[in-house]
């Protein structure tokens, strides 16, 4: 491999915000925000919507899930005019 052309690949947080859930695992992601886990380490933390925990495939619960508006947005889009 060539060197200083790679992300650096390091441990990181996910924390799905929805199911209060945090996963530690690596990936080159970045974060400004930090996180103690329970091994008393901080590390860099990105906060996700929807994981295995949240989601209903994995779940098996029937959630409904628009945090974002994205039915209004499309509509105020798109209406006629």
């Amino acid at each position: 491999m060539k060197k200083d052309i790679h992300p650096e690949y390091r441990d990181i947080v996910f924390w799905d915000t929805q199911a209060d859930t945090k996963f530690l695992t690596k990936s080159t992601m970045t974060s400004d925000e930090t996180v103690k886990m329970e091994d008393g380490k901080e590390y860099p933390v990105v906060k996700i919507e929807v994981s295995s925990a949240s989601h209903p495939f994995y779940t098996g619960k029937k959630i409904f899930l628009d945090t974002a508006g994205r039915v209004e947005k499309f509509n105020q889009k798109y209406k006629k005019k």
